[in-house]
C-alpha cells in the first residue's frame, strides 16, 4: 500500500534544481545532443525530450514517459523502432515501488525500451540515476530553460538516493 505524499517546501524547492547542465532551448540542436549523448546508454525522461531526440533520429535505449506535457494530455508517440514496452503507476510527487522495480526491469531488456507511466513520470528522474548503467546520460527538459544533461556518476547516484529516501519520507 501507498501511502501519499506531501513534499515539504524545502524538498520541493531542492527538486527544482537541475541534476546536471542546461543546454538553452534555443542550442539544444541534433548536434549538440548527439555530442552529449555519443557511446552512451541514453535515457529520457518527459514526453517532449523524449519525442525531441527521436525526431533528430536519436532513439533512447529507455524512455520515460506519461503522454502528458505541462500537465496536458498529448498525442501519444509512435513506435519508432522500440522493442519493448511497459507501463506502471506512479501518481503526481510520488516515486512508487512499482516504478522503481519497472524501472530496474527495463535495465536488464533489449533497447530500446519505453516506459509509459500513467499518473506523473517528473520524479522518475531520481531512481533513473540510481539504477541506470554505467557509461549512461539521462536527459530531461527543465520547464521554460532547456534540455537538462545528467552524465551518471557516483556523486549523482548518491544525491539521488539522498533525495528518494527524503521523498519517501526519510
Amino acid at each position: 500500500m501507498n501511502v501519499p505524499v506531501t513534499l515539504s517546501n524545502s524538498l520541493r524547492n531542492e527538486l527544482k534544481i537541475p541534476l546536471g547542465d542546461i543546454l538553452p532551448e534555443d542550442l539544444a540542436g541534433r548536434e549538440s545532443i548527439q555530442s552529449a549523448i555519443s557511446g552512451k546508454y541514453v535515457i529520457t525522461v518527459g514526453d517532449r525530450t523524449t519525442e525531441k531526440l527521436i525526431d533528430f533520429g536519436l532513439v533512447p535505449s529507455l524512455q520515460i514517459i506519461d503522454n502528458i506535457e505541462k500537465r496536458e494530455r498529448r498525442v501519444a508517440l509512435g513506435k519508432d523502432g522500440v522493442s519493448s514496452f511497459l507501463k506502471c503507476t506512479n501518481p503526481a510527487a510520488e516515486i512508487t515501488q512499482e516504478s522503481i522495480n519497472t524501472i530496474k526491469k527495463a535495465f536488464s531488456m533489449k533497447p530500446p525500451v519505453r516506459i509509459v507511466i500513467d499518473g506523473e513520470e517528473d520524479l522518475l528522474v531520481i531512481p533513473a540515476c540510481i539504477y541506470a548503467p554505467d557509461n549512461s546520460v539521462i536527459l530531461y527538459g527543465q520547464p521554460n530553460q532547456g534540455l537538462v544533461i545528467v552524465p551518471i556518476t557516483t556523486t549523482i547516484r548518491n544525491k539521488t538516493q539522498r533525495l528518494l529516501y527524503m521523498i519517501n519520507g526519510g
